[in-house]
């Protein structure tokens, strides 16, 4: 649900997913001014954990049933390696255009003059560099996609995390993609790109399904919570293969090498991640597969959850939210997961938006970080430095790691000027 702040741009949108906000007049008109502000010295901050974090795309199995993540990791700098682009392809610029409903050669000027340069402080296809590494599986929120997510990913990689930020291709991401064999190709399909692998491959773009008119949405997103929690499980399935040696064929064909990840990878220490949708996605993964040991959930939307799924679920789960996002049904159903047994914990972050949790909220100064709900009043550093600290906790407990993030402890009760313990939200003692 990253843009549906985007959608004030333009006073026509459809806000099916909007919270109650005032569409903003005279965006057009301004935005280039706006744009010039928001576009000097801004970067998504640096992790600051004792390694460097690389990164890697993988696909295996070229079809929309395969595997498709970007892998995080602790890595060895190397002289000549590179910073990939944050935003990989020009379609997904498309993709935001269709998920606003704004005229994809106009946004594509937008987005590129605000986002088009910036790259992730991670270092692409570099070596491997560590031994075993406890596992995090990362669920992207709805209209986002795998790159999003970068202060968060890079920080637990370079704490010693192998992250594997799952691109969901149940139509809920603004764009992804997936490979045709060019004898399946419908030479009549908009959405088939002429770049091919090895002329044998052409890339089939898929974008943001939106609800139809009349269609009633828990349906469609219970649907979808649960192919993409099917996709993060096959992940982590995938990411077993490669610990075991298995040998892999990357259909993107990068340049990392898989092998050096045998034996490296702790299939007893995993865990899932996931913002907004991403977060009812972690909660339903708990319920499908007990190798996870518990998650985080940053802002969870729990619409698309079935309340006989709660039951379901035996693990430990931190509930991390900001201040603005949350609303009484939402935490009532967060309050559903309570337990006297399994630790179940919630923090609020003080003057922050749905979209601090996101690299956007980096991207954009505060003119139109304000504008466009993609900034809070809390410095976006000291809102992600917050959640991440709490997260490493709450991992290195569930997890039995032997790191130092105990330090962080007291942040899982709440225990900070910016926290708030449990939730901001008030509600009525007779519907909980």
């Amino acid at each position: 649900m990253f843009c549906n702040a985007l959608r004030k741009l333009c006073p026509t949108l459809d806000l099916e997913h909007c919270p109650l906000t005032k569409i903003r007049e005279g965006i057009y008109r301004n935005f280039s001014v706006m744009g010039n502000m928001s576009c000097n010295n801004r970067n998504i901050p640096q992790p600051n954990g004792p390694h460097d974090a690389g990164c890697t795309d993988f696909m295996m199995d070229h079809t929309v049933q395969g595997s498709f993540f970007r892998l995080y990791y602790p890595c060895q700098k190397m002289d000549k390696t590179e910073m990939p682009y944050w935003i990989p392809n020009r379609e997904y610029f498309y993709g935001l255009a269709d998920f606003l409903k704004i005229n994809r050669t106009f946004s594509n000027r937008i987005f590129r003059c605000l986002f088009g340069s910036y790259k992730i402080p991670a270092y692409l296809d570099a070596p491997f560099n560590s031994t075993k590494c406890p596992v995090v599986i990362f669920s992207h929120g709805l209209g986002a996609f795998r790159t999003l997510y970068t202060a968060i990913c890079t920080e637990l990689a370079s704490q010693g995390f192998i992250v594997a930020s799952v691109e969901h291709r149940d139509m809920s991401a603004s764009a992804t993609y997936h490979f045709l064999l060019k004898s399946e190709l419908d030479t009549t399909s908009k959405n088939s790109s002429r770049n091919s692998l090895k002329d044998t491959l052409v890339r089939e773009w898929m974008y943001y399904r939106r609800l139809q008119q009349g269609e009633q949405e828990f349906p469609l997103r219970n649907q979808q919570v649960q192919q993409r929690a099917e996709e993060c499980i096959l992940a982590l399935h995938k990411l077993a293969d490669i610990n075991s040696g298995v040998p892999v064929q990357n259909v993107l064909h990068t340049e990392f090498d898989w092998k050096t990840l045998k034996d490296c990878i702790d299939l007893d220490k995993v865990a899932v991640m996931g913002h907004s949708f991403g977060g009812a996605t972690a909660i339903e993964v708990l319920a499908k597969e007990k190798k996870f040991k518990c998650a985080v959930t940053l802002d969870p939307w729990m619409l698309p959850l079935k309340d006989e799924t709660f039951p379901q679920v035996t693990q430990p789960i931190f509930f991390v939210n900001s201040e603005k996002f949350q609303w009484p049904e939402n935490i009532r159903r967060i309050k559903m997961l309570d337990s006297s047994d399994i630790e179940r914990k919630m923090i609020t972050i003080r003057a922050t938006v749905h979209q601090s949790f996101t690299d956007f909220t980096f991207l954009t100064g505060n003119v139109i970080g304000k504008l466009m709900t993609l900034k809070g009043d809390l410095d976006p550093e000291v809102a992600i430095d917050l959640s991440n600290k709490a997260s490493l906790a709450f991992l290195q407990r569930h997890l039995g790691l032997e790191n130092n993030f105990n330090q962080w402890d007291p942040l899982i009760e709440g225990d900070d000027e910016n926290l708030i313990p449990g939730t901001n939200v008030n509600l009525l003692q007779s519907t909980l």
